[in-house]
């Protein structure tokens, strides 16, 4: 037994002598990249505020908040209904979720590494021997054994790459958590651009048939004119050539209606049949007007993509401190005692205990350039990450820099279809005054119809641009996630 402590108590110190190795990891220590050194995103300075359209202007606000619900700056309960409703059932964000959390119980399984690993083993068997084995003529002799035993080992990670794959799981929690912001972000944006351009087709249906009433009423006019003698049948001929050409553009706008319903369906993970959408009108939604736009140094802290990429860079990190560690050697502690005998009455004998106790080492020493050409493809990997958040990066500083053009645009735009809808509707009302009192000719009416009808559609479609534009950069922005409460069961993994 003095034996047995002593050799306890030198295994003990090596391993404490070991152990204190275990401050230096190999490979490279992860820094985030310095975000990039632009004060704006466009070329020209930003504009304090978009051109007055439609009675509305857009102000730009640089280092605002931006809050997490940001699709309730439109005003509209039905909308936000149906972006919560979006937000509970729909399937790839469930999906996101579970892949989550997924990546989280395989960090906590990782930490294990960290914790000795103890294990009992138990085994009963009946044996007969077989002295010629080890060339004796003696007759083999049968007997049972009973053995119990148990065993404690830990991996000393004295050059950190056990630290390092675990560093690496981290990096993947981190990006599937940002993956699942990315996630919620294009399913709230899929939401909305659909439901205004849902309220934008209806709309425009609203006014074709609107239009339509106009002509009836029109035809009407022409026919007891005709009746009377006063204007050619042509001229009832032409009203219902136009009348039919627009209740003909009424098909495709219900198509459009109807695969934004299902589209939506699809979003709100129901079926197409059973979706119940609530009506949502175009003028009923609220422009928003102070927009906060971030700084080029913050949007990098802000996107879900980007933080995934720098995610996936650090994981590409890990990696080669990881393949870096596999070419020094793997040193364990371990211990084992039991006891065995014939049966399970006489364990107890002092003739049947065992035990053994000490460090083991394993040490690389030719794998034909399998560990070498291993860390030299973690580097390659390495690299081929930083490319792709730099292009990531890239990618969405064009976004906000197009969002921000477009919504400039927009404004100049939309006040352009406000002045010739204006122009088209005062324009249709002489002529049609003029034609009831027999001065103008009828073809000048039709005209002027054709005229105000397509400034009406072109009308909505600016509004419906307009709001989608602002989606868009509310999204380019990142969202503004990071200000809304954290759901709960997304904490940190220990």
């Amino acid at each position: 037994m003095n034996n047995f402590r002593s050799s306890v108590l030198r295994s003990g110190c090596l391993a404490v002598s070991i152990a204190l190795l275990n401050g230096c990891a190999v490979g490279p220590d992860f820094v985030p990249p310095a975000p990039p050194d632009a004060d704006r995103f466009t070329r020209e300075p930003l504009l304090a505020a978009t051109v007055e359209a439609d009675g509305q202007t857009q102000h730009f606000m640089p280092g605002a908040a931006m809050t997490a619900d940001w699709w309730r700056l439109f005003k509209s309960a039905q909308l936000d209904a149906v972006v919560q409703q979006a937000i509970t059932n729909n399937p790839t964000l469930q999906a996101a979720e579970a892949s989550l959390r997924q990546s989280q119980d395989k960090l906590r399984a990782g930490y294990g590494v960290f914790y000795p690993q103890i294990q009992a083993d138990a085994a009963a068997s009946r044996q007969r021997t077989a002295p010629v084995q080890q060339g004796s003529q003696t007759s083999g002799t049968i007997f049972n054994l009973v053995t119990l035993s148990g065993t404690v080992s830990y991996a000393l990670d004295v050059f950190g790459g056990e630290r390092r794959t675990v560093e690496g799981l981290k990096a993947q929690t981190d990006y599937q958590r940002y993956e699942t912001k990315a996630a919620c972000l294009t399913l709230s944006a899929n939401v909305v651009n659909t439901s205004i351009a849902r309220a934008a087709y209806a709309a425009e249906i609203r006014a074709t048939k609107q239009l339509i009433e106009l002509e009836n009423h029109q035809l009407h006019l022409t026919e007891a004119q005709v009746r009377a003698g006063t204007v050619p049948f042509a001229n009832v001929l032409s009203i219902r050539s136009l009348i039919a050409a627009n209740q003909a553009l009424l098909a495709p706008l219900e198509q459009n209606v109807s695969q934004a319903e299902h589209l939506l369906a699809t979003l709100e993970g129901v079926e197409p049949s059973k979706v119940t959408l609530p009506d949502i009108d175009l003028a009923g939604l609220s422009l928003p007007g102070d927009l906060p736009v971030s700084l080029p140094s913050d949007l990098v802290r802000q996107r879900p993509d980007i933080l995934a990429a720098e995610a996936q860079l650090h994981a590409a990190s890990a990696n080669i401190g990881v393949a870096t560690a596999a070419m020094f050697p793997s040193i364990s502690l371990s211990g084992t005692y039991g006891v065995s005998g014939s049966t399970f009455s006489n364990l107890s004998a002092s003739s049947g205990r065992f035990w053994s106790i000490g460090p083991s080492a394993t040490v690389p020493l030719f794998q034909g350039g399998t560990l070498w050409y291993t860390r030299k493809a973690a580097i390659d990997a390495y690299q081929q990450s930083q490319a792709s958040y730099r292009q990531t990066v890239l990618g969405a500083f064009a976004q906000v820099a197009d969002s921000l053009k477009a919504l400039e645009h927009d404004a100049e735009a939309l006040q352009a279809q406000v002045e010739a809808q204006r122009a088209a509707g005062e324009a249709l009302n002489l002529l049609q005054d003029g034609y009831r009192a027999g001065l103008v000719a009828y073809l000048d009416v039709l005209t002027a119809d054709v005229q105000f009808h397509e400034t009406t559609i072109a009308y909505l479609q600016a509004v419906a641009q307009r709001h989608q534009d602002t989606v868009a950069l509310f999204v380019a922005l990142g969202g503004g996630w990071w200000n809304g409460q954290r759901p709960a069961g997304e904490g940190e993994a220990p």
